[in-house]
């Protein structure tokens, strides 16, 4: 989001220094934010995020399911009914069917939609306003973005992870709740704990969105800036949002895999009759549990699945972000 919408460096030719003479250059931060609205990158950001998400749910499946499997147990202690990304899909495939791998869809794209409608909002926002201009800008509003999103969406991410996680007896690792649906779920968890136990888990769910919102967009709009001044691939071309993204994916799952796998224990762990968790009492306890019950090496569980499922997410997200965008500045400039 601080790519072509929140202002572009001149491209300089590597070996000259010479600016090309191609078209006019803008001034920072006006390019896309004068031609695409916050309310437009709502929209096509929430729109871009569902389309990757049918592409990669099958991943998220698999991926939670090996970051519940040995929940605070030690190491070896425990069966491992998935192991390794290949094998786990089709251990999902043979319990659940080939339509298991996309459980939790419709709970994933309402999460989609809310949460990076909200953040893509706000970001354009802080765009517009000039505030990504400011040293490290960009990484705050990436933060800030994300965390409420993640508040907004977080209600669909609970209900995602625990039908996620619903497989038959003999394959089930992690609590199981047995929810029929999404309405289902949202049912039986407003009956049980109230509205607020819509929101429980939450204070994982924040944490985890703002380091991997600041760390995707923050280095989306450096790798993006770093491939067009290498003139490298044809200028406006997808290929640069789609190398930036590559670049970008890295670091979300480098700096995301460790709060993934505490929301995904927080989100899916049993409650009482008052609605708290059984097995954790919040973010900090969860970390601690984790590392002293399981090492520190289980914070990191799932992470082939992680970057297989978050790697493309990034790559496909922001390259189909960014192909909307220019769409919607042509249509606009046709219209004028």
């Amino acid at each position: 989001m601080a790519l072509q919408g929140c202002g572009q460096p001149k491209r300089h030719h590597p070996r000259t220094g010479a600016v090309p003479l191609t078209r006019a250059q803008p001034a920072p931060g006006t390019e896309a934010m004068e031609t695409v609205p916050p309310a437009v990158d709502l929209v096509l950001g929430a729109s871009a995020c569902c389309l990757a998400c049918v592409f990669t749910n099958p991943l998220e499946v698999v991926k939670t399911r090996l970051q519940l499997q040995g929940e605070l147990q030690a190491r070896g202690t425990y069966p491992r009914p998935y192991r390794g990304f290949v094998a786990s899909v089709a251990a999902v495939a043979r319990a659940d069917g080939l339509w298991g791998l996309q459980k939790g869809l419709a709970a994933g794209l309402l999460y989609q939609g809310l949460m990076n409608g909200v953040r893509f909002y706000c970001y354009s926002l802080a765009c517009q306003s000039g505030f990504t201009q400011q040293p490290g800008g960009t990484m705050v509003a990436g933060a800030v973005a994300g965390a409420l999103g993640a508040f907004v969406g977080s209600p669909a991410y609970l209900i995602k992870t625990q039908l996620q996680a619903q497989t038959v007896a003999m394959m089930a690792v992690g609590h199981q709740h047995n929810h029929q649906s999404v309405l289902g779920a949202l049912e039986t968890i407003w009956r049980q704990q109230g509205p607020l136990g819509l929101w429980r888990g939450v204070g994982g769910a924040v944490p985890r969105v703002m380091v991997g919102s600041a760390a995707q967009l923050a280095t989306f709009a450096s790798a993006k800036a770093w491939v067009e001044e290498r003139q490298w691939l044809p200028e406006d071309s997808w290929l640069v949002a789609l190398a930036g993204g590559m670049i970008s994916s890295v670091a979300v799952v480098a700096v995301m895999t460790p709060f993934d796998v505490v929301s995904t224990r927080l989100y899916n762990q049993p409650v009482d009759q008052a609605g708290r968790g059984q097995l954790y009492g919040g973010l900090i306890d969860c970390l601690v549990k984790i590392w002293r019950q399981e090492g520190s090496l289980a914070l990191y569980k799932g992470l082939g699945p992680s970057y297989l499922r978050l790697g493309p997410h990034t790559i496909l997200s922001m390259l189909f972000w960014d192909e909307l965008r220019k769409l919607a500045r042509r249509a606009q400039h046709q219209g004028t």
